[in-house]
């Protein structure tokens, strides 16, 4: 086999992705967070502010991304939501390549990308990992959200791929809506299989 084992984990807002993601991390797996980058790519200084700024005039400050300025001119308007995702998905590409370069020696490797099903290539991957809980688990961490609506909630999740259709097409599930440790010894378990 040459090079690391490239694990997909993704999972629809409020299953437990970032948990999970730390618990790979605490184990010694390179974990590389999509949405982290973009955070950074947006943030303060980051790489990406001139570009945005270009193609979405006020949306952008001292601090970065105007997250809601740029929310507003892209939510609703398809078009330009594809304009941002032209932007911003090849800078995150070219970041995980720069990663799996960096941890090419790494039996596994963790790529944590939310919308995995919905805009990565499946090659991208080896295999794909799924974390899951029931419906009312997700509601309600969801809803537990500071400005988070039953509405912004139901929007997000029009945007999602359903969880039962990540499940069926997932090579491994995890269950998030049971304690903590059983979680963290699925985790274990899983890394044990895929570095063996």
């Amino acid at each position: 086999m040459s090079g690391p084992h490239v694990l997909g984990l993704t999972g629809s807002i409020g299953m437990g992705k970032s948990t999970v993601a730390a618990m790979f991390a605490e184990l010694g797996v390179p974990v590389f967070d999509a949405d982290a980058e973009v955070r950074q790519m947006q943030g303060r200084g980051g790489a990406l502010l001139p570009v945005i700024e270009a193609a979405f005039p006020g949306t952008t400050g001292p601090d970065g991304v105007d997250r809601k300025a740029l929310g507003a001119a892209v939510f609703e308007d398809p078009e330009a939501l594809a304009r941002l995702e032209a932007i911003v998905h090849p800078a995150v590409r070219a970041q995980r390549k720069a990663f799996l370069l960096q941890h090419a020696a790494a039996p596994l490797v963790v790529i944590d990308v939310p919308l995995l099903f919905e805009r990565t290539d499946p090659a991208e991957v080896d295999s794909v990992l799924v974390v899951s809980a029931g419906p009312d688990v997700q509601r309600a961490r969801v809803l537990a959200r500071p400005g988070m609506t039953p509405a912004s909630f139901a929007r997000i999740l029009r945007l999602q791929m359903p969880d039962a259709e990540k499940r069926a097409r997932a090579d491994h599930i995890i269950d998030t809506g049971t304690p903590l440790a059983e979680t963290r010894a699925a985790v274990a378990r899983l890394v044990e299989k895929l570095t063996r």
